[in-house]
Order: structure tokens, then C-alpha cells, then sequence
């Protein structure tokens, strides 16, 4: 019998130490993001349960900086089903996000500008820490949002032609 080889192991092993929990797949369609930066979040017990078993809804989430600490607003967390209701959490309440000061500080330097904000990107599990991926975006206009789909497309049919041609 062949032994298995330890390479395959340890990609698969790596590879599930970092399982994105939750996307804001339209986040990129609404917004240009122009940085990003990886935070830790605090939670609660029942908080991280609920997010490991995939009940984190990022879609209507945005991020603020309030007396110098980041602040993630209008991110929907599932109570956990197996704890009473005296246990659990509530599932909108304002949670914080774990930075460096520095970084605080030069994102709100660029927010101060007209037009950009901070929305939540993804939620992924990075060894056994929770991490929330954040985008310093600018809103996207209806033309823009149009001229953006013709680009991917027209990328997306070079892309084919060139398969083909190959």
C-alpha cells in the first residue's frame, strides 16, 4: 500500500485553517475598494458557534471609527440555536474590531475624504481566529456600475479567444 504524501496533508490542513465563512459578494459590484485590511473582531460564544456554522449575513454592514476604535454596524449574527435566549446574543449589536492605532488613524485620514467608507468584505476563519476582511470603498455610479460589466465581459471573451487559440 502507497503512503500517502504529506504535502497533499498539510495544503489540505492549510487550506481549511482558512475557510471563508461569509462574503459580500455585492460590496465589489456597488463599491470601487480601493484598500483593504484584516481585522480581528470580538465576539461572543454563541457569536463565533453561529459564524462557524455559516449564520453571518455581511450585505447591509458598513464599518466606523467612534472614540478611536473601529466600530462594525448592521452586521446580522444568527443567535446560536443550541442556547436559551438568556445565553444568546443579540443578533445586530455594534461589535469591535481589533486593529493597530495606526492603522485607525490612516483610515480615518482617508475617510475624511468626500465619498469613501468602510464596508466589510469577507469573514474567514484563520487558524482558529475569526478575521474580517474591510474595504475602504468609493460608491460606484450607475454608469460606472455598466461601464464596469462591459470591461469584465469584454476581459472575459479575450480571455476565451485566447484559450481557443492556444
Amino acid at each position: 500500500m502507497a503512503k500517502p504524501k504529506t504535502k497533499n496533508l498539510k495544503d489540505s490542513a492549510r487550506l481549511a485553517a482558512q475557510k471563508r465563512l461569509a462574503e459580500n459578494r455585492l460590496a465589489r459590484h456597488q463599491y470601487e475598494i480601493m484598500e483593504t485590511l484584516e481585522t480581528g473582531i470580538e465576539l461572543l460564544g454563541t457569536e463565533v458557534k453561529s459564524i462557524r456554522a455559516g449564520k453571518a449575513n455581511l450585505k447591509d454592514g458598513f464599518c466606523l471609527i467612534r472614540k478611536g476604535e473601529l466600530q462594525l454596524h448592521n452586521v446580522h449574527i444568527s443567535p446560536h440555536t443550541h442556547a436559551s435566549g438568556y445565553f444568546n446574543h443579540d443578533p445586530l449589536r455594534v461589535r469591535k474590531l481589533l486593529a493597530h492605532r495606526r492603522e485607525i488613524d490612516k483610515l480615518k485620514v482617508q475617510l475624511d475624504k468626500k465619498g469613501l467608507t468602510l464596508i466589510p468584505l469577507s469573514l474567514q476563519l484563520k487558524g482558529s481566529w475569526i478575521k474580517l476582511t474591510i474595504g475602504l470603498g468609493k460608491g460606484r455610479k450607475l454608469y460606472d456600475k455598466r461601464q464596469y460589466e462591459k470591461q469584465k465581459q469584454a476581459n472575459r471573451e479575450v480571455k476565451t479567444a485566447l484559450e481557443r487559440y492556444k
